[in-house]
């Protein structure tokens, strides 16, 4: 009883569910099953570049195109997308979004060459920027706030384990057919959720008649706003992306993008606060703990895109893993992360949030500073276990995060701060992988000058090992340029391992910084303050 007060304390109405006559629990499954398909494709065709890059008689460069014009799509359409689904209505436009991106992804399986697969991937990133967003809003009405717990905690199966899986089920989809599979699998997929969709799914009365009112006088489009967004948040994604294989700011073009994206956000942020129907309503961040859950979000997705990123690039760079083994080793954390869920879900509809939130973001720490303490004589067990030591804590901070992050948000905002939330995911990401690539760079080059410096005749240590490597490699041995050779390859080594562990230990600082924030959420409805809480 007390749950269910404060759930109509904090505004809920069980008029906008779209669980209908079904179970809800019902409802969660089919809804995440294309969510889950789109999660998993942002990360799926990374460890088949390489195949593609062959199959279509491109270079490796050309073909990272099939990855930035995916990710610049997703990020002009997501946040746009509450005021899409508003306007065209939830469950339609949900569909649409399943529709397009089914359509898309068969396109980009049959795709003759770059130009048409470039392409077919932009339609498939705005189909799939729908999906997350659209989701979230109806998980959000569908489940009171006291419930949202395990609800959220199955939707975080589907964002937090599908960027995990998705470079093992790429890198065995690649090695036994083809790369045109990692996409045509998306079509039977998307044909069977679009019909369960539209048997199961319903729109229930309330939110038609929010749409019949925005409708009642006309659509006023806010062209201006989505010109900021697309060129302010597709111009970042589209630096954030290329910025390091660009040289960053010795490029002229990435000096422009920049500049622009800088220039089109800042003006975003001026029109859209002073626009009477924005596309974009940034007036939710005034919302203390929208504003908090959307910086801890940002967060997340630095340390859960950067790290997937990181650990196969490590294991297959320095320790010359494939890339099917570099993804099984995160495949041991993607299952402590499922067996964690449930656990996390109950707790988050028990516990005050900040309760789960701060440990959980000081164990991303020490599990992030284990990983700065990893050489380059570890086991598959051991970057395994490392993995899982920071897989098991991921659940306690996304599932909390989108169970509070609605508490005093006006009901009918759910689509647009669903939107927000997955910019925040999504920004972080990029963020964190484009910040782990220019730091490898630079603590390379950092390592290396101070690891050269070292190696020249008047170190004891450089002529014992020179000496030393000639009588083990006999007659080869003899010629300075082999030895010189094989310790060359040996520093190669050394340095990527020190780089890695560099960026490790960064990280960790990063996540020990601002963990604090996790204390400014307010708590969540029929859950327990902690002692001595007001």
């Amino acid at each position: 009883m007390a749950s269910a007060a404060a759930d109509q304390h904090h505004g809920w109405d069980a008029g906008r569910s779209v669980a209908g006559a079904n179970s809800p629990w019902l409802i969660v499954a089919i809804i995440s099953l294309p969510t889950f398909m789109e999660v998993l494709d942002t990360s799926i065709a990374n460890v088949s570049l390489t195949n593609i890059a062959g199959g279509l008689s491109i270079t490796l460069d050309q073909a990272t195109w099939v990855l930035t014009s995916y990710l610049v799509a997703n990020a002009v359409i997501i946040p746009i997308s509450g005021w899409l689904s508003d306007v065209i209505g939830r469950k339609r436009y949900f569909m649409i979004s399943v529709a397009l991106f089914t359509g898309a992804s068969f396109l980009c399986g049959m795709a003759p060459n770059l130009q048409f697969l470039v392409i077919a991937r932009i339609l498939q990133g705005i189909g799939g920027g729908g999906l997350a967003p659209v989701e979230q809003s109806m998980l959000a009405d569908t489940f009171p706030p006291s419930k949202r717990g395990m609800a959220f905690a199955t939707f975080a199966i589907v964002v937090v384990v599908g960027p995990v899986l998705g470079p093992t089920l790429g890198g065995i989809i690649t090695d036994s057919a083809s790369w045109h599979w990692i996409f045509l699998i998306n079509v039977p997929v998307g044909i069977l959720s679009l019909v369960l969709v539209q048997l199961f799914v319903d729109e229930p009365e309330q939110v038609q008649q929010d749409r019949r009112e925005l409708l009642k006088n006309g659509v006023r489009i806010d062209y201006i706003g989505f010109a900021l967004v697309a060129v302010g948040l597709g111009l970042l994604e589209y630096t954030l992306d290329r910025g390091e294989r660009e040289a960053w700011f010795q490029s002229s073009f990435i000096v422009t993008t920049s500049a622009l994206s800088a220039l089109a956000l800042i003006g975003l942020v001026i029109w859209e606060l002073n626009h009477d129907d924005p596309i974009v309503d940034l007036k939710l961040f005034k919302n203390r703990n929208f504003a908090v859950a959307n910086a801890v979000m940002f967060t997340v997705g630095m340390i859960l895109f950067g790290t997937t990123q990181l650990i196969p690039q490590m294991l297959q760079q320095v320790l010359g893993y494939s890339a099917t083994d570099a993804g099984m080793a995160l495949t041991v954390g993607g299952i402590a992360t499922l067996v964690a869920v449930p656990i996390a879900g109950r707790l988050t509809d028990k516990v005050d949030v900040r309760m789960l939130l701060f440990p959980a973001l000081l164990a991303q720490g020490f599990a992030l500073w284990n990983l700065s303490l990893l050489n380059a004589n570890i086991s598959f067990m051991d970057a395994a276990m490392a993995r899982m030591y920071q897989s098991v804590a991921l659940p306690f901070l996304f599932v909390p995060i989108n169970a509070v992050a609605y508490l005093g948000l006006p009901q009918r905002k759910t689509a647009q701060a669903s939107s927000m939330l997955n910019v925040s995911r999504n920004l972080g990401g990029t963020v964190g992988i484009s910040a782990a690539q220019t730091m490898l760079a630079g603590y390379q080059q950092t390592e290396q000058a101070h690891m050269v410096n070292g190696l020249n005749p008047l170190n004891p240590n450089y002529v014992q090992w020179m000496n030393q490597a000639g009588a083990a490699l006999g007659g080869f041995g003899q010629s300075m340029e082999a030895r010189l050779g094989i310790l060359y390859h040996q520093v190669q080594q050394q340095v990527a391992m020190l780089a890695f562990l560099d960026i490790f230990h960064t990280l960790m600082l990063f996540v020990f910084i601002v963990s604090p924030i996790a204390l400014l959420l307010r708590s969540n409805p029929g859950a327990k303050p902690p002692a001595g809480a007001h």
